[in-house]
């Protein structure tokens, strides 16, 4: 079985993208970044997504991205909050981490080299309304051609590397659907982009009600609502 690097970050989106990664066969070795995000909650759920499907490693790395500023998730600045689609579909949201993907996929491209894998799987997606340039399918597939020219063992041809963006052209959905086929719990993942201390999402930014969107669209109850829901 051969080794996959996958970028980790604890959401909804790129856990489904694990479940996918090991049902096509490969060893997966989960990538999470503490990056400098005003919150940790999210990477707490990274580490519960990578102790329950049992990954062969995973590390996080530890970089600072709030030396440059200019997002809501590393800076003093306000998330957006109760956006309709029309407002999200504007223009890039002030919750992206410039250049943060490429940070990422650099990462995972050192560590690929080092484990002898061919692949690396990361869960952008390019219908959410998000807007982020670097979720688009141009995007991975530059980047592809790059790493392929970016390391030792590309050059001697020891590794051709190909980036795998399965939920690329899905809805959130059909991403949905797709992961609960694979069995991944949700209720481990945390997608909110002003979570409280203790997890619980706000339900009011981009990313909350995306993900409600998703799975009222998927016909299937959130298990992290189910999680935080008041007694009765």
């Amino acid at each position: 079985m051969a080794n996959a690097v996958v970028l980790l970050s604890g959401g909804l989106d790129s856990t489904t993208a694990l479940a996918i990664c090991r049902e096509a066969g490969f060893v997966p070795h989960a990538l999470s970044f503490r990056y400098g995000q005003r919150h940790l909650v999210e990477l707490e759920a990274a580490v519960r997504v990578a102790k329950a499907f049992d990954v062969a490693e995973h590390l996080i790395s530890e970089i600072d991205l709030r030396r440059f500023g200019g997002s809501a998730l590393t800076a003093g600045i306000a998330v957006p909050k109760d956006r309709d689609a029309e407002a999200m579909g504007e223009g890039i949201p002030i919750t992206y981490v410039p250049a943060r993907n490429t940070v990422f996929l650099s990462f995972a491209l050192a560590w690929a080299e080092v484990l002898a894998a061919n692949d690396i799987f990361i869960g952008v997606n390019a219908l959410d309304y998000s807007g982020y340039p670097d979720c688009r399918p141009e995007y991975i597939a530059a980047f592809e051609r790059m790493a392929n020219l970016a390391t030792a063992a590309g050059v001697e041809g020891r590794q051709h590397l190909r980036i795998h963006a399965p939920l690329m052209t899905m809805t959130k959905a059909e991403i949905i659907r797709r992961g609960s086929a694979l069995g991944v719990d949700y209720g481990l993942t945390s997608s909110c982009y002003d979570p409280a201390a203790d997890g619980r999402p706000c339900g009011h930014c981009d990313a909350c009600l995306l993900r409600a969107k998703g799975f009222a669209e998927a016909g299937l109850v959130d298990p992290l609502r189910q999680r935080f829901a008041e007694p009765s």
